[in-house]
């Protein structure tokens, strides 16, 4: 049996990405704890992991040449364990570079424009003092709304993103999943609907998103919001 990946995590949909691909892969991990709201992602010995303070990260311990090693970035670990088991990668290059794609399409667009979108309409108003923005609001709600609309045109005809069920689903579920969050109208999006419930229908996709689900919602108060956003 191989040695479990080490899995450094707090339960968001950046997290989700990686504990869903581990699950759906058949993977072994160990679960490390990065609380977000504590600080925990600015700790020298996490920042040897992830020079960007940011989570996920893993260590896989039997990298390539059998030797450890350490990625972070959450696409660049979705490609990593794709190609690593040969599983939800797509079969020809033609399949991956489809994939890269819509991985690459989510990491600079639908994750970022989302996260300013949760931030202005939920973060934002309830921080000490209260930051509420209308137009930032109104620009980051439409900017998803705008991203929303070309994953819809793209899931027209498709169970999956690039058909079959792949990595770029993966790294897009967890964002797209917290649709009302974002302030946005779902029945605008019928082909993502369909595609959001056919997710949701994989048991290993939900074991992946109930990995530490108790922790989720322990990110306010001040101390948090300054860990997280820099407030101070």
């Amino acid at each position: 049996m191989a040695d479990p990946i080490e899995l450094f995590f707090w339960p968001t949909p950046n997290g989700w990405k990686v504990s869903i691909a581990l699950e759906e892969m058949g993977m072994p991990y160990n679960l490390n704890l990065i609380d977000i709201g504590a600080g925990d992602q600015f700790k020298p010995d996490f920042l040897k992991i992830a020079p960007n303070n940011r989570m996920p990260a893993i260590i896989d311990p039997e990298g390539p040449d059998g030797e450890p090693i350490s990625i972070f970035e959450s696409g660049a670990i979705l490609q990593y364990l794709g190609r690593k088991t040969g599983q939800f990668y797509g079969e020809t290059e033609r399949d991956r570079i489809e994939i890269d794609q819509w991985v690459m399409w989510q990491m600079g667009g639908l994750g970022p424009m989302a996260g300013q979108a949760h931030h202005f309409l939920a973060y934002a108003p309830n921080m000490e003092p209260p930051n509420d923005i209308p137009y930032a609001k109104d620009r980051y709600r439409a900017e998803t709304k705008r991203l929303y609309g070309v994953l819809d045109r793209q899931l027209e005809g498709k169970d999956y993103i690039c058909g079959d069920y792949s990595i770029a689903d993966m790294a897009c579920w967890g964002w797209a999943s917290l649709w009302e969050k974002q302030e946005q109208d779902l029945s605008n999006f019928p082909n993502m609907g369909k595609w959001l419930e056919r997710c949701e229908k994989r048991p290993k996709l939900m074991a992946g998103r109930a990995v530490a689900a108790e922790k989720r919602n322990n990110l306010r108060g001040k101390d948090a919001q300054s860990n997280l956003f820099k407030t101070k």
